[in-house]
């Protein structure tokens, strides 16, 4: 066993030199004979071999130079470095030529420089620890320090003054601004020798009005006059000499020569703008094509100021995009403020942001649009619709990219100035306060209407056909088919609704609107605070879980009978509650029983087991009040689209699921097929069969737990959620507390699974 090498107690091996787990014997093999700890373990001899061979030594005048010690320490013998420190430049590290010429310096008993004794004894030896170089002056570790941003809100007066600061503290600074326009003009200047006629265009952060230290710079290279340059050259000389001009093409040294741009792919115009940057544009490196972005780019880095950034070809609607986005800041000036408070706000909640590798992040993007929706949506508005701004549009203002109507005015005098009034301060609160109740999922957020469009209506337009739907849906300004949070999950979908209603109830409070006269933190600084949303959420009839329209679980057959449905919203719901009838009852084996006294499963018995009738998928219309059912394309009345359990549990089938799932799957009988994979209604079922057997004749005569369940459809018109309101009975204690948080994740998983496979005609 080599000596960097330790054993784990779960098996593996860690290299304690490099910090790299291996699963196995041969992993590690293929690691320990790796360039990564060859080179580690060359460093590390070497320094112990510099350690051999140094002496440290200190009493010295400040000041004195390295030099100075050099030439001291020669009289003994030869010097291979002199180490100074920097900071109070009171001792050095003099490491010889070898070893004897250190046994030299330490045999003198006194040493003496520019009538200062100097201290001299052999260098500590220090266990060898590897830290990668950090690049020093890069643009990304211009960070604000927290105490700093922290010191500066508790001073400012009110919190309009507060988000006003936080603008002032984040945006780029002047020499940062003259920086990137400098960068800019010089690739220019260089593709401009190899593009002719081209033009590079910068977008996003660094000119979109929502600038901050460290943002990237995104380019965008125009090639369209460059694709007819290259046209017209390839014309006749003839032709060209009739017509009396056309630009000089007979330079042999233009890339042009070696490809065709109107007949080349993405790719390999990609790969030419790359050798470009590698070998023409002086202080860039690092340069790397991306073909798996959704916008293919070349990323790259300034050495000289660290910035990274990034060229694309085919990204004309993102200039569009960032010059809407620059006529909102124009037109309010409130839009910025806002967009950075709320920006900091979901970064340190860790719910938006731009982490390398995407993830199912909000982008920052897409937190901008949903703040300017937010806007648009105020009354009075603060902001116009892209419908109205369309109104104004002059005809040089008339544009058409990749099919898409991108017209607005450029100008923003043209706009008529809003009348509304709304501090900063209320502006935020109503935030919180508007989308810590949205139905994200059931709806799509709409700039170009300045509402939300209800799925239903807009899944039959041929726009709602090709657009990606998910737990969170944001249209896209002027490309419409493409949702800018699509890559959001439906778990940071839910804890960004936790977050705006802890947000607003923070909103609420003293704290949050006045100045602490105690010197105490307040108003945004509060706010920015981490934290993690409570696991249970009181509602006002109990703690409530919120089961979102799971639009992908349906076949496109059913979502098609879905959106024609007349009444899309109570078929919904009793979709939703038939599959909760069936995970309480059939999976986690609940006795349940409706309002009107009628059982939906028999209490156990000791000898029973717990064993229960399976339930058909009309269970949960049995538990409505027992009454005649209204048709279905009838007004709805709010008792009427409520549905009530009274729910009795009687083993812990919320704990050790896990491991009784992998001792059925080693169990069981071969290769489950796709019916029963894990985490399956069937498999989970079983599941509960098994720790129900496995407690055997331990069962009580009173159960564990009790508690009544109201689900009921979502508060607005067009709300598609459907909210589980949970009682528990007196003195449940800690214990519902954990059956609770098991049915958070557990419930709308289970219940998206049974709306997948039933067919939604039988329902």
């Amino acid at each position: 066993m080599e000596p960097d090498v330790e054993s784990l107690p779960r098996g593996g091996f860690r290299c304690r030199l490099c910090h790299v787990t291996a699963a196995n014997k041969p992993s590690l093999q293929d690691h320990l004979q790796g360039k990564k700890h060859q080179r580690l373990e060359n460093l590390r001899a070497k320094r112990q071999d510099q350690e051999l061979r140094s002496v440290f030594v200190s009493g010295f005048h400040k000041g004195t130079s390295a030099p100075e010690l050099t030439e001291y320490f020669q009289t003994f013998g030869g010097v291979a470095s002199v180490v100074m420190d920097k900071d109070k430049g009171v001792y050095a590290i003099v490491e010889l030529q070898d070893q004897e010429v250190m046994e030299k310096v330490l045999a003198q008993p006194e040493h003496c420089l520019q009538g200062q004794r100097l201290r001299v004894k052999p260098r500590e030896k220090k266990e060898f620890k590897y830290m990668p170089p950090k690049k020093q002056g890069s643009a990304h570790d211009i960070q604000l320090s927290p105490e700093k941003l922290v010191q500066a809100l508790c001073q400012a007066d009110d919190v309009d003054a507060q988000m006003s600061q936080l603008v002032q503290l984040f945006e780029l600074s002047e020499s940062e601004r003259r920086l990137r326009h400098l960068l800019v003009t010089l690739f220019q200047e260089v593709f401009s020798e190899f593009f002719p006629e081209c033009a590079i265009l910068p977008f996003g952060s660094s000119v979109n009005g929502f600038d901050i230290h460290g943002c990237d710079l995104d380019l965008f290279l125009d090639l369209e006059k460059t694709k007819t340059f290259q046209a017209n050259a390839k014309e006749p000389q003839g032709a060209q000499a009739e017509e009396g001009a056309g630009p000089d093409s007979d330079s042999e040294d233009s890339i042009l020569s070696d490809i065709d741009l109107t007949t080349a792919t993405v790719p390999e115009v990609l790969e030419l703008v790359a050798a470009v940057l590698r070998k023409c544009v002086p202080g860039v490196h690092s340069v790397q094509v991306v073909h798996s972005a959704r916008r293919p780019v070349v990323k790259f880095c300034h050495k000289d100021s660290g910035l990274l950034g990034d060229i694309s070809i085919n990204n004309r609607l993102a200039v569009c995009n960032t010059r809407f986005l620059q006529l909102c800041t124009e037109a309010d000036e409130r839009v910025r403020p806002l967009v950075y408070a709320l920006r900091y706000w979901a970064k340190q909640q860790a719910l938006a942001g731009n982490p390398f590798g995407g993830g199912p992040l909000l982008n920052n993007y897409a937190l901008t649009l949903l703040v300017l929706f937010f806007l648009q949506t105020r009354s009075p508005p603060a902001l116009p619709t892209l419908a109205q701004l369309r109104e104004l549009t002059g005809d040089k203002d008339q544009a058409i990219v990749d099919g898409w109507d991108c017209s607005f005015p450029q100008d923003v005098s043209r706009l008529e100035p809003s009348t509304n009034t709304e501090s900063l301060c209320s502006l935020l609160a109503e935030f919180f306060r508007v989308f810590g109740d949205h139905d994200f999922a059931g709806c799509v957020i709409s700039l170009q209407e300045g509402r939300a469009l209800p799925l239903p209506s807009f899944l039959l337009s041929e726009v709602g056909a090709k657009l990606k739907l998910g737990p969170f849906n944001v249209q896209d300004p002027f490309e419409l088919s493409h949702n800018v949070a699509a890559n959001v999950n439906e778990k940071i979908a839910q804890r960004f609704q936790h977050c705006c209603r802890d947000g607003a109830k923070y909103c609420r409070s003293l704290q949050y609107q006045r100045k602490s006269s105690k010197g105490k933190a307040w108003g945004l600084v509060r706010l920015f605070q981490p934290g993690v949303p409570e696991a249970g959420e009181l509602g006002p009839d109990g703690l409530l879980i919120t089961i979102p329209f799971m639009l992908m679980a349906l076949s496109p057959g059913s979502r098609e009978q879905l959106c024609q449905a007349r009444d899309f919203r109570r078929c919904w719901f009793h979709k939703v509650c038939a599959a909760i009838t069936f995970v309480l009852k059939d999976v986690l084996k609940c006795s349940c029983m409706g309002p009107a006294g009628e059982s939906l499963g028999q209490e156990p018995t000791e000898q029973s087991g717990g064993e229960q009738p399976r339930s058909d998928e009309r269970g949960s219309l049995a538990v409505s009040p027992a009454k005649k059912r209204p048709r279905v394309e009838g007004p709805v009345s709010e008792e009427e689209e409520s549905v009530s359990w009274s729910c009795a549990v009687w083993h812990r089938v919320w704990m050790g699921r896990r491991r009784m799932r992998r001792q059925l799957r080693h169990l069981g009988s071969p290769q489950p097929d796709t019916e029963q994979e894990a985490g399956s209604l069937e498999v989970e079922e079983k599941v509960s069969e098994a720790i129900i057997q496995q407690e055997g004749e331990s069962l009580g005569a009173e159960p564990l737990l009790r508690f009544t369940v109201c689900a009921r459809v979502g508060g607005g018109q067009e709300d598609t959620r459907t909210l589980l309101y949970f009682t528990p009975a007196p003195q449940q204690g800690p214990l519902f507390q954990d059956f609770y948080h098991f049915l958070q994740g557990f419930l709308p998983r289970m219940v998206e699974r049974y709306v997948g496979r039933t067919a939604w005609g039988r329902q």
